[in-house]
Parts: C-alpha cells; sequence; structure tokens
C-alpha cells in the first residue's frame, strides 16, 4: 500500500510551511494566487488529490437529499461568463439546452452561476438541495478546487483540469480532425495550415494534434511554421484582420495554402471574409473549413464545410454521468467523447490542376 502524501510533504516539495499549504488547500484567504497555483500544482503531481478521503470534505447524505427553498432538488451549471461562454452562445447555448432537458425529464431544476471570482463563487456554493455540478466550457482551478474540497460531484464539459480530478465529456475533437484533414489531402491539397490558437483550449489542441497526425502520416512536406497560424480574438471580425494580414503576405510570397482548417466556425467565417477582401476565391483557390457546425455555418456563402459537434448530447451525457458517479463515488473517473459528423459544403473542392 503506498504511503498517504500529507500537507508536509507539499510543503516540503515547494519550499513553504504547511501553514501555507493548509490555507492554499482549504480555500480560506491570506495566500496570494501565485502560492495558490504552486501548492494546487505541487499536491496533484504528488497525487494528494488522487487519495481517497485525504483532501475531500463527504457531504453527508441527508444534505444531498435535502430539497431547496424552490421545492426540488436542483444541478448547479457552472459556467463562468468568459470568452463568450454564455447561454446566448451559437455553441454554449445548445449545451445548455441540452442539459436543461436531460435534467427536465427527471424533474431536477437547473441553478446556472456565472462567476469568475472564486469568493463570490462561494457564496452560491451552498451544497443544500445541490445533487452536483456541471462545468461548461473553461473554468479556474481554483474554482474547480472548491467543488472538489467539499466532494459534490462535478462532470466538466469541454474542458478539463490536470490537477483536479473529475469525469469530463468532450466531442471526439482528434478523430473528427484527422479525418477532415484526410479527406482535403485526400483531394490533392499538400499545402495546409492549422487557423487557431491552440492553448485556447483542450478542445483546439486535440483539434490540432489530429490535424498535425494526418499531415506527418502523409508525409507531407510542411514546416511546423507554415502548417499553424495561431490566430487570437472571440469575433470573427478579429479573427478576419489577422486572417488578412498573414494571407496578404503569403499572397505576395506566392506561398499561400490551398487549405485552410480552422480551430472552429467562427474563425472559419473570418477567414473566408479575409480571403474575399483579398480576391482569393473560396473555394476555387483556398478551400476553407470550420468545427462545430453553429447556425452561421451553413447560412454563409459560400455554406462551410466543418464538423457537427453534438452540443446538446453533449449537455445531456454530461447530466446521465453526473447521476452515475453521484450512485457510485468510487468509480474511476471516465472521459467521455461523443463522435462529430463530417459535414461537407460549399466551402472546400479539389486542388486545380
Amino acid at each position: 500500500m503506498s504511503k498517504k502524501v500529507t500537507m508536509q510533504q507539499i510543503a516540503d516539495y515547494i519550499g513553504v510551511s504547511k501553514f501555507v499549504v493548509s490555507k492554499a488547500l482549504s480555500g480560506k484567504g491570506g495566500v496570494s494566487e501565485t502560492t495558490k497555483e504552486r501548492v494546487i500544482q505541487a499536491a496533484s503531481q504528488l497525487g494528494y488529490f488522487s487519495q481517497k478521503n485525504a483532501y475531500v470534505k463527504p457531504m453527508k447524505l441527508e444534505q444531498l437529499q435535502t430539497a431547496p427553498a424552490a421545492g426540488k432538488q436542483s444541478v448547479l451549471v457552472l459556467m463562468p461568463n468568459i470568452r463568450f461562454q454564455t447561454k446566448e452562445s451559437a455553441y454554449w447555448g445548445r449545451i445548455l439546452d441540452g442539459i436543461a432537458a436531460r435534467l427536465e425529464e427527471d424533474g431536477f431544476g437547473m441553478v446556472i452561476v456565472s462567476e469568475q471570482s472564486v469568493e463570490h463563487f462561494m457564496h452560491v456554493l451552498n451544497p443544500n438541495g445541490i445533487l452536483g455540478l456541471i462545468g461548461v466550457g473553461e473554468i479556474s482551478s481554483a474554482q474547480l478546487l472548491e467543488v472538489h474540497r467539499i466532494g459534490l460531484p462535478m462532470v466538466l464539459v469541454d474542458h478539463e483540469d490536470m490537477l483536479i480530478p473529475s469525469d469530463t465529456v468532450f466531442a471526439n475533437n482528434y478523430e473528427s480532425m484527422y479525418r477532415l484533414t484526410k479527406h482535403l489531402i485526400g483531394n490533392g491539397h499538400k499545402r495546409l495550415c492549422f487557423v487557431g490558437d491552440i492553448s485556447y483550449s483542450r478542445s483546439f489542441k486535440d483539434r490540432y494534434l489530429g490535424f498535425r497526425s494526418a499531415l506527418e502520416e502523409e508525409g507531407t512536406a510542411v514546416s511546423a511554421e507554415d502548417w499553424l497560424l495561431p490566430v487570437e480574438g472571440l469575433t470573427h471580425e478579429q479573427f478576419e484582420e489577422s486572417v488578412s494580414n498573414w494571407a496578404a503576405k503569403k499572397q505576395k510570397l506566392q506561398a499561400l495554402p490551398t487549405a485552410l482548417l480552422c480551430a472552429n466556425d467562427m474563425i472559419a467565417i473570418g477567414a473566408v471574409q479575409a480571403l474575399a477582401g483579398l480576391g482569393i476565391s473560396v473555394p476555387g483557390d483556398v478551400s476553407v473549413t470550420g468545427f462545430d457546425n453553429i447556425d452561421s455555418a451553413y447560412r454563409m456563402t459560400p455554406a462551410l464545410t466543418t464538423v457537427h459537434v453534438p452540443k446538446e448530447q453533449l449537455g445531456r451525457r454530461a447530466i446521465e454521468r453526473l447521476l452515475g458517479r453521484i450512485a457510485s463515488k468510487s468509480d474511476p473517473m471516465e472521459k467521455l467523447l461523443l463522435a462529430g459528423e463530417l459535414l461537407y459544403r460549399e466551402s472546400t473542392a479539389p486542388v486545380k490542376e
């Protein structure tokens, strides 16, 4: 049997006092955010969070079964309002629709929390009457740590935290982008570029890895500098400017790729508009693909080749996994991957001879 990891070991590992580690892990004040992050990372590396009852303070069963004032049990949905993660979003909003529909089927309520501050979040994190938590999109380690600290069951959608163990639900980003890249290679494309900031999210990184894997298997002679354009932004207008500046330089050098595989539809829309502004035809000169299949993807001209992410199903499966976790708390953590569907539309075509 392995020895239990203690707070003193964590303190010795990073050169602070046990008192500092205790305050950082308990969620109390008096410790800087930088120090708290160091403690969390050290605790994770040493296996502290993986120990049963090492850090979690389990709620009593009666706490989970106590109905709130509204008269029924609810699930807390944490979706910090950052990077357009709102219920009005064409992507995140559909995930919330799936969560709400699945909860309604079993007669549960839903409480949406959009707090980014850990202190404010703790004011609403009252376990009474709360079955568990669904985290949607990017959430800070500090917030997830507080959920883990009190032992509230949680499932993360389209996000995972390497420091805090939890069940997760994703689209199969890697495989979907791999297949999409292979499709374009099969249509004669040899100069391909991935457009998106791979540090933006785990999904973006997995999509890039799928793209890169397909290129490497084909032995495509493209340098790392040429096959990645790390644009940043939140709206297609912001992406349009970045892509336009880059494409204009490539055009002058006669080194424009024949296909742009974008990390999501919003980037792809900006890319199509940027290319049009330079007189570059899509798909005549350059094929463009997106990912997610938001409504704008098929309404634009040309209609966008993309990957359909089953957004509502991501929400539904997250609730089902949460209910499974509540029923079997000691089961191994699960990472569920839902298959994406490739949708071939007018924004892609075989390479011109």
